[in-house]
């Protein structure tokens, strides 16, 4: 089940709140905690029943690690908890390495000659690369002394399986949510504030990264050669918003949830196409991703307090094992290894030439950012390099053939919704709509005049009414993160 569904929306949604506030009334928090628990275990089998098993290892694994890990502590045993500690990450890297890159893996063994390893037909779970970073950073943190184990599985499984961030993320720290799975309270200003909120990341999914999604999978599908400089470059601009919406909506609507029941999750993106250097760009994106990647590993490799060359060996360290979290394809391991290495040359070199002009400075960050989308989606080198050739007119500004971009842009859905929703997309990457609520709130004393309330109100409705009219209509609606 995905959050861009109707009977998600109007359907389990509602059943699960009016449940989980009905229990709450009587058995307080731990009754919430269950009903959250039964109803992510509902809405993770609602598409993958079998891989349900997973989650329970996942949860089993880690809960019983991080007990044993405090124990070692209170002990003061070293061994016990350096033992705890490597089966954790031993049990999570190692579901991950079987599910999500075994097939690569054995790919890249059969490229040898003579080699032909039997590669077996395995479906990646939906939700791994989240809840196992979740549950093995747990562990580390239990480790290190940051957080006290959960000493109750029904919390900590409701932790593991909460649907508002299980599918797409943020990565969500124990240390984050610890204190309100013990204890929280909802209020109906929180409640207000986080269906606004998930309204909002629905509006963005819908109304703008499917629209996006429409013309960038009509133009990926072709060649290059056809597409040509123009459909080459419609093709990656519309990606560059489908998936920052795409992304950012889902995060929009899981902190939206969460508000709603209580919980208040860190914020996962901060427009980040306005950044005006990679450094600033990987601050905004996927926030929860980057800190996650500099705090587990970047920070415990030494990060820049060793050697020049040992502080580069950990930037690329870090990138490749990003890229590799990303997806089970080399394409994507590049990509890390691309932004690793521009984030080198830009630290050595370009931060000081930033500083002199804002604007060329956001103009080269923009560029290297849509490059990297193009090698985020072509699947292979060659694909890579032929997608880059007709982007800089090697197969001129319409491409060649009979099919050529005029005649695809014409087949694309590249109309007046698209160019609405393009409009829709770069001014919505900007904080301006942020920036007036904020002008209107400081003069309404803390809070928005009323007319202005009214006026957000009306069009937080008018999101939700256009949202369901587009899924009720069964406009196109991919789910992007089934390759991550």
């Amino acid at each position: 089940m995905v959050f861009a569904y109707l009977p998600f929306v109007f359907a389990f949604l509602p059943l699960f709140f009016l449940t989980y506030y009905a229990v709450g009334h009587f058995f307080g928090t731990k009754g919430k905690n269950v009903v959250l628990f039964l109803f992510s275990l509902v809405f993770y089998a609602w598409g993958e029943p079998i891989y349900i098993i997973l989650m329970f290892y996942s949860t089993i694994l880690d809960y019983v690690c991080g007990r044993m890990i405090e124990k070692g502590t209170e002990e003061g045993s070293v061994l016990k908890k350096r033992i705890f500690l490597t089966i954790s990450l031993i049990g999570n890297l190692g579901l991950l390495s079987i599910f999500k890159y075994l097939g690569m893996i054995l790919t890249s063994i059969n490229s040898i000659p003579g080699v032909a390893i039997p590669i077996p037909e395995i479906i990646m779970p939906i939700g791994i690369s989240f809840y196992t970073f979740q549950t093995m950073s747990y562990s580390i943190d239990v480790y290190r002394g940051k957080v006290k184990a959960q000493k109750n599985i029904i919390n900590f499984g409701a932790y593991v399986a909460m649907f508002p961030q299980l599918i797409a993320g943020p990565v969500v720290r124990y240390e984050t949510v610890a204190a309100e799975l013990n204890q929280r309270k909802e209020t109906l200003d929180d409640f207000a504030a986080g269906a606004r909120r998930f309204i909002i990341g629905l509006g963005k999914k819908t109304l703008i990264a499917n629209i996006m999604a429409q013309t960038a999978d009509a133009l990926f599908m072709h060649a290059p050669s056809s597409l040509g400089m123009l459909g080459s470059w419609v093709a990656i601009i519309a990606y560059t918003f489908q998936i920052f919406f795409d992304f950012s909506g889902y995060s929009d609507m899981a902190i939206g949830m969460g508000r709603m029941m209580g919980f208040h999750y860190l914020e996962n993106f901060n427009y980040p196409y306005i950044a005006r250097s990679v450094t600033d760009f990987w601050r905004r994106w996927h926030i929860s991703m980057s800190t996650f990647f500099r705090d587990y590993i970047y920070i415990p490799l030494g990060g820049s307090r060793v050697s020049k060359p040992r502080w580069l060996l950990n930037i690329f360290i870090v990138w490749f094992a990003t890229g590799l979290w990303h997806g089970a394809s080399w394409n994507f391991v590049i990509w890390g290894l691309y932004f690793g290495l521009l984030l080198v040359i830009e630290k050595v070199f370009l931060l000081k030439l930033f500083e002199h002009s804002k604007v060329f400075s956001h103009i080269l960050t923009l560029f290297f950012v849509v490059f990297g989308w193009v090698i985020f989606t072509q699947e292979s080198v060659g694909g890579i390099l032929e997608y880059t050739k007709a982007m800089f007119g090697a197969y001129g500004r319409f491409g060649t053939g009979d099919t050529n971009a005029v005649l695809l842009l014409q087949h694309s859905d590249v109309n007046t919704v698209f160019l609405i929703a393009l409009a829709a997309a770069v001014i919505f990457s900007t904080p301006i709509a942020k920036k007036i609520k904020e002008k209107l709130t400081q003069k309404g004393n803390g809070e928005l005049p009323t007319a202005a309330a009214v006026a957000y109100d009306v069009a937080v409705f008018a999101i939700l009414f256009l949202c369901t009219v587009q899924l009720a209509l069964g406009a196109y609606n991919p789910f992007i993160y089934f390759r991550f």
